[in-house]
């Protein structure tokens, strides 16, 4: 994905932080108005277990007598609403938090909860990025950091569950997780599946890869049954049935974009071919059709990913 896109999308959905919309020139009471009218509407999902929808990537909580968890958080001025949630659902105070990944409409409030003594969990490349940041995004403070970091996964048994945390290899990110509760048999993929709103968001530069998406689906389908209920990183919940058609569709455009370039098609013969028009009908989402066929068309000329390293 070209860096104007990618620049494009992170100002529309990823970067809205404090600090991100500070550097786009909006002050603090502009940033509050944008959030001002939020609403967090809750979904319980399981016994203990439920979605936050707001704005920013979907939460999931986890609740019970050993604390509350919760599975990404948003945007930092959402911080009190999303604890005003919380707490309507019966639950005590946020005590775990995990990111699925680094962006930061899934960090943002990683510093009001690191702050208020909420102990932060993540892969390593998720700390490593936050540490870094980018041209558009500083780096964060040492409040929002992840406390414990991970390489291939991590379990928690809290509340009655078994919580599997499991790391996919270079998909939306080179940093994203997956979260399932057993018992309750609810996943949380992060971005690595945007549900019925977008087609999906490769970050190039974070080291994502059509590749890693298309492996994360397929590893998420032989995790799932007809039963079980996933978290998408953006849009309603979703079950194994639509995790199938996704995993379908990036099938297919990873094979004809594939195929295109095997023929010594250029990235705009592709574009032209419009592989992914099947799928690009939602005329306000906020990745296109060009734009994905890029990231895919980009993401195969990148060699396989033989070790897992962010640089």
């Amino acid at each position: 994905m070209s860096k104007s896109i990618s620049r494009t999308f992170a100002f529309l959905l990823l970067a809205a932080s404090p600090v991100a919309l500070s550097a786009c020139g909006e002050s603090n009471a502009q940033e509050a108005d944008r959030f001002a009218n939020v609403e967090i509407k809750a979904e319980p999902l399981a016994d203990g277990v439920a979605v936050l929808f707001g704005a920013g990537g979907n939460i999931g909580v986890s609740y019970g007598p050993d604390g509350t968890i919760l599975i990404d958080d948003q945007f930092a001025p959402l911080t009190d609403k999303i604890q005003a949630a919380v707490k309507d659902l019966g639950a005590g105070p946020v005590k775990y938090l995990i990111n699925t990944h680094w962006h930061g409409d899934h960090t943002g409030g990683n510093e009001n909860l690191g702050r208020s003594g909420v102990l932060i969990m993540a892969h390593d490349h998720v700390r490593e990025r936050l540490i870094e940041g980018t041209d558009e995004v500083p780096p964060a403070p040492s409040a929002a950091l992840p406390v414990i970091t991970y390489h291939d996964g991590i379990k928690l048994h809290l509340n009655g569950d078994e919580v599997r945390v499991q790391h996919m290899k270079h998909g939306h990110t080179d940093g994203d997780s997956i979260v399932f509760w057993k018992k309750a048999n609810v996943l949380h993929m992060g971005d690595l599946f945007f549900n019925k709103v977008t087609l999906p968001f490769i970050d190039l530069s974070s080291g994502g890869n059509a590749r890693g998406i298309l492996a994360a689906a397929e590893k998420v389908l032989t995790m799932v049954d007809d039963d079980t209920k996933i978290i998408p990183g953006h849009g309603p919940m979703a079950n194994k049935a639509d995790l199938t058609a996704y995993r379908d569709m990036m099938k297919t455009v990873i094979a004809a974009v594939e195929k295109a370039q095997g023929e010594g098609k250029s990235l705009a013969q592709v574009q032209a071919m419009k592989p992914a028009a099947k799928w690009d009908v939602n005329p306000d989402a906020f990745i296109k059709g060009d734009a994905f066929v890029e990231a895919v068309y980009k993401s195969l000329q990148k060699p396989v990913h033989a070790e897992d390293h962010p640089h």
